[in-house]
């Protein structure tokens, strides 16, 4: 009988070096608070969206791990003109361990910054799917009950033209504005916030393309180029194409969504959609056209100019950097507002063309300057005296 000899183990013995041994505020709860959250309780939104883009100021122990050619790596704050609270401050000496070196959490005033209307990648996959479904539902009903046939001859060649030109619009901005600042914003919540506004423009870019091409199957004699013609050489459209392609060269993030949501869609953008096109196409026979650029116009006064208001009132309001903040973008209002009312001012000669005319342009053009007003003053910025022009 073979007998086995029992074998000897070292014994475990626990100290107070594990892992959750200490005991700290909220040590039993199940919800991990790494964050302040802007409401009582945190969103949903915010469990997937906050500091999901790590930073060296605040949970990056061992940096960034990457840099570009220059040495400067992930997200540098110079990036942009405007600075928060913080910003000034060295990046903090990090190894394992070494937490926040005396640096109050969050590291720097950017983080402050929440997304009003709480969208993320899931809600926007849903959103832009309702949207579009919509949309093709409208178009398909007017292709079945024959509503193009409807339409004045004037107002055929003015969809073809001067809505179909106003795509590359959308493109241009959608492509080299929003996308590029997805890149270039400070934290997860603006660049996931910027992202969603890309989406916006390239949805609505790839629909008035999409409806062309519907006209043009519809319509007999539509030209389906010719919204080519009118962005590449039409007088008419050559302000809103110069501004369209200085917007997409600027390099400082903040100013490039500052110029395009604060400053050329309510001055250009909004003149163009909702005082122009949804007031003149229904005169017209036209109550199809209206709902896509309605749902553009939703895009942005409900969804896009929300966030954008609340980025920059954190940032005039910054207990560290108002007055700097209110500085820049005064100046910045000063650059942006007069190529914006140029900009307008080339559009005048469309507001003649439809058999069925809107409002007067000089009309128009003063209720969107005192849109622009109310929002500039919202800001506690001054109204420049550029918007007299």
């Amino acid at each position: 009988m073979t007998v086995t000899s029992e074998r000897s183990v070292p014994r475990l013995e626990f100290t107070d070096a594990e892992a959750g041994s200490k005991e700290f505020p909220d040590s039993d709860s199940r919800r991990y608070n790494y964050f302040e959250p802007s409401k009582r309780k945190q969103s949903h939104y915010e469990d997937v969206t906050v500091d999901v883009q790590p930073d060296p100021r605040r949970w990056l122990a061992q940096g960034w791990l990457y840099s570009f050619a220059d040495g400067k790596g992930g997200y540098p704050l110079d990036w942009t003109a405007l600075k928060a609270w913080g910003s000034d401050r060295e990046v903090p000496v990090r190894k394992p361990g070494s937490g926040g070196q005396g640096y109050g959490w969050p590291a720097h005033g950017w983080h402050e910054f929440r997304d009003p209307n709480e969208a993320w990648e899931l809600t926007m996959f849903r959103y832009n799917a309702s949207v579009v479904r919509q949309l093709t539902q409208n178009i398909d009903a007017a292709r079945q009950t024959k509503a193009f046939d409807q339409w004045r001859t004037n107002w055929i060649d003015f969809v073809a033209r001067h809505v179909g030109a106003w795509m590359h619009v959308d493109h241009g901005l959608g492509m080299h504005v929003f996308v590029q600042a997805n890149r270039r914003g400070p934290t997860n919540m603006h660049n996931t916030t910027f992202a969603i506004n890309a989406m916006h423009r390239l949805r609505m870019a790839q629909e008035l393309a999409q409806y062309n091409m519907t006209l043009t199957d519809e319509i007999e004699g539509f030209d389906g180029t010719a919204h080519l013609t009118a962005w590449n050489t039409d007088p008419a459209w050559q302000g809103v194409r110069e501004l369209t392609e200085k917007l997409t060269t600027i390099s400082d993030w903040a100013e490039a969504i500052f110029a395009t949501n604060l400053v050329f869609e309510p001055l250009v953008g909004e003149l163009f959609r909702s005082h122009l096109v949804q007031q003149a196409a229904p005169g017209n026979g036209d109550f199809i056209t209206p709902t896509l650029m309605g749902a553009e116009e939703y895009d942005f006064a409900e969804r896009d100019l929300q966030y954008t208001t609340h980025l920059f009132q954190l940032l005039v309001d910054d207990k560290e950097f108002a007055a700097h903040n209110k500085e820049t973008l005064q100046s910045w209002l000063s650059t942006w507002v007069p190529s914006a009312i140029s900009a307008a001012r080339t559009l005048q000669p469309l507001w003649s063309q439809p058999d069925v005319k809107p409002a007067r342009f000089e009309e128009s053009l003063e209720r969107v300057k005192n849109r622009f007003t109310d929002l500039i003053s919202g800001l506690h910025l001054s109204i420049p005296k550029e918007l007299a022009q």
